[in-house]
């Protein structure tokens, strides 16, 4: 790898009386609202719109969701190994531009394989603009602080869904998927493309400051320190990175499996697709309110520990789903859920982070997103199945509240999350 570029000029001051990393933190909380809330949280809205527009049936766009999650966790390698060496305001450039230029083409798809294309590359840009970027940029910046940063900049993944998903739900219905999908392709390209390039930089090493605005450790040869933790092939060996990402295979299947079939759920219960948006829009809200208050939380509880408070929290939501009727018991349950999606979200990177350190955070987040990601193509398939099979969505959340149930047990049997790198450091004291 090499030793990376030499200090940039951002096009805001480096120094000041606000540390350049929160700004850093602003930009990442605009790019994944804007791309959450325009390629996420439609997933659920482009599976009614497909169903009901284009005739596919309700198994087999869950399928193509699925190659969705499928595609973007194998491109998120990619993402990982070019964050190690390349800008990344032209990789979160080149995710906008393919994701929207994708998205465009969403009134177009008539066949199968078609349905399928346009879910293999809209995954693709996904990757390139939204998490793994996001959460590696961040943790680069901040040391002490990182919890509450990341925090803070993963709320855009649920603001995205309070933003976006009524506006796109409403010019679905008004203009038909076809039209309102050029709409929303312009509005992903400008609101992500400008603020990329002027705002993101890499590392605080790459405009001369440190993590948390402290002064830059050197070397004796006055060269930067590198970035300490964990060798790549280290961390993908060890007992915490197996269990605790097979720990979030099973939540986050679950999750996003929900997430999909969620409005389509709500709808069909209701009869109302302006309540089912609405339902989305409080699972969102709630996200947010979990999210800060989490991050809150985090600088005085262990991280384990509250991670298994949201498994519990999560499997009592979905069960609720099984059974809840009725608007009011919909999105009581919508906001239970939403407490759980944020928190979800943001533990996954902020662990990683914690259990492996920055030395190859990128690769071995992108790692762990793949399996997860991956995985997760087995939710919306699975909620899919089981719909078509029993006419509704009850067995189907009954069936991921024991996935829930499943992650809880991967995560307590996965030891302590710094076990590595203690060893590490203990290895090293004289």
């Amino acid at each position: 790898m090499d030793a990376g570029p030499e200090p940039e000029s951002p096009r805001a001051p480096a120094r000041g009386p606000i540390f350049y990393g929160w700004y850093i933190v602003g930009t990442v909380f605009v790019i994944h609202t804007v791309s959450c809330g325009l390629i996420f949280y439609n997933l659920s809205i482009f599976l009614k719109a497909f169903v009901a527009e284009a005739g596919f049936s309700v198994s087999a766009t869950s399928n193509a969701t699925a190659l969705f999650f499928i595609s973007s966790g194998f491109a998120g390698l990619a993402v990982g190994w070019l964050l190690d060496r390349y800008d990344p305001r032209w990789i979160v450039t080149f995710g906008a531009f393919l994701s929207a230029g994708v998205l465009a083409t969403a009134g177009h798809v008539g066949e199968l394989w078609q349905l399928y294309g346009f879910y293999a590359l809209f995954g693709i840009g996904n990757a390139a603009v939204a998490v793994i970027p996001g959460m590696t940029i961040v943790a680069r910046w901040f040391t002490r602080q990182r919890s509450k940063a990341i925090a803070y900049a993963s709320t855009g993944l649920s603001l995205g869904g309070i933003v976006f998903t009524p506006l796109s739900a409403t010019l679905v219905e008004r203009y038909g998927l076809g039209e309102a999908a050029y709409w929303l392709a312009i509005i992903l390209v400008l609101g992500v493309v400008p603020v990329a390039l002027i705002m993101l930089r890499r590392s605080p090493e790459a405009i001369g400051l440190a993590p948390d605005g402290d002064a830059p450790q050197r070397k004796a040869d006055g060269s930067l320190m590198p970035p300490d933790g964990v060798a790549f092939k280290e961390a993908l060996r060890s007992r915490f990175f197996i269990l605790g990402t097979t720990a979030f295979v099973f939540s986050m299947m679950a999750q996003v499996g929900s997430l999909a079939h969620q409005f389509r759920l709500i709808a069909t219960r209701t009869g109302d697709d302006h309540v089912a948006a609405l339902a989305v829009s409080v699972m969102a809200a709630s996200s947010i309110a979990g999210r800060l208050i989490g991050g809150s939380l985090l600088s005085r509880i262990a991280s384990k520990h509250y991670l298994y408070a949201i498994y519990v929290l999560q499997g009592v939501s979905f069960c609720a789903f099984a059974f809840a009727e009725g608007v009011v018991a919909l999105f009581i349950v919508s906001a239970m859920f939403g407490a759980t999606v944020g928190n979800m979200q943001m533990m996954q990177p902020l662990i990683m982070a914690e259990a492996f350190g920055l030395k190859a955070y990128a690769r071995i987040l992108s790692v762990a997103q793949m399996i997860t990601t991956c995985a997760n193509a087995a939710g919306p398939a699975l909620l899919g199945f089981l719909y078509a099979m029993t006419g509704g969505y009850q067995a189907a959340y009954l069936a991921i509240t024991v996935s829930s149930v499943l992650g809880f047990a991967s995560l307590y049997a996965a030891g302590p999350v710094r076990a590595v790198i203690d060893a590490q450091e203990k290895d090293l004291r004289p």
